[in-house]
């Protein structure tokens, strides 16, 4: 079935009828396009559970703060089209900024709590970005199943609680993080990087590793923290954002492994490039 390309609510919604009429189960993948294998793991994994496979591709500009990337942001529509053809999606809706945000539009969704720390402290607007262009996103598609990558952990936990405190219906399905061979977690803004940065880059992923490895010996991240904090600034990173340990259900700070699930994450800026990470970690 060849990729059908839809601009317009109306449109998208024509060209779901007929499956929805048959009872078909459509599966979504929300992106801002610059689409890369992480996506593709979502669209795969999308047509594993569903019979039909909706992708967006939305650079939203409610999402960015006026001193962020969002006219830089990477908009490779014709490459992105292609590689949804090659997996298999059926639909890419590629709505304009007017047919996400009417004129004279005021509404906003706001979800306390889970926002409040990490990425919601370090850019505030962002999760009001997320939660409003997916709740719309979500009423264009109705889909049965949306799923998101868990690189963008925090928003992943964000989504779902938007969705069950306002009754969407719909799943909210979790996918792995997609790495190079070197560790470093796709991300369509790995292109910013310089050739040294992009050599630098995977220390990220490997302070993850050594700061989980100490945890499941029994260690504190207070402990931990310093010497973390000095392999990614030898590297050439920043100061970092954060380094935390959270706990994975409610993002509540954790010095040390309990018994519950628990997520290390982690955000630092390598030159004018601002990469995140996180992993799970349990003790051992």
């Amino acid at each position: 079935m060849a990729l059908s390309i839809v601009r317009t609510a109306a449109a998208l919604r024509a060209a779901l009828a007929p499956w929805r009429h048959e009872g078909r189960r459509i599966g979504f993948v929300p992106t801002m396009g610059a689409l890369h294998r992480g996506h593709a793991a979502l669209v795969e994994r999308a047509l594993a559970s569903c019979d039909r496979v909706v992708v967006s591709v939305f650079v939203n500009p409610t999402q960015f703060a006026p001193n962020e990337d969002f006219a830089r942001y990477p908009r490779t529509e014709a490459a992105d089209a292609a590689l949804l053809e090659r997996v298999g999606a059926h639909v890419l809706y590629a709505p304009s900024v007017e047919e996400i945000y009417p004129p004279g539009d005021a509404t906003r969704v706001a979800v306390a709590g889970l926002t409040e720390t990490m990425e919601g402290a370090i850019r505030p607007h962002f999760f009001t970005g997320v939660a409003t262009v997916c709740a719309r996103l979500f009423g264009h598609v109705q889909p049965e199943a949306a799923f998101f990558g868990e690189k963008d952990y925090q928003q992943l936990l964000v989504v779902r609680r938007m969705v069950r405190d306002l009754g969407f219906g719909l799943e909210v399905i979790a996918v792995p993080t997609v790495r190079e061979p070197d560790g470093l977690a796709l991300s369509s803004r790995n292109a910013y990087l310089s050739a040294a940065e992009r050599k630098a880059a995977p220390t990220l992923h490997r302070v993850l590793q050594t700061v989980a490895a100490g945890l499941r010996d029994g260690a504190a991240m207070a402990g931990l923290r310093p010497d973390a904090v000095r392999t990614l600034r030898a590297a050439g990173f920043a100061e970092p954002d954060y380094l935390d340990l959270r706990d994975a259900e409610t993002l509540a700070p954790l010095d040390r492994l309990a018994a519950a699930p628990a997520r290390l994450l982690v955000a630092a800026r390598l030159g004018a490039t601002r990469l995140i990470d996180n992993i799970a970690v349990q003790r051992a």
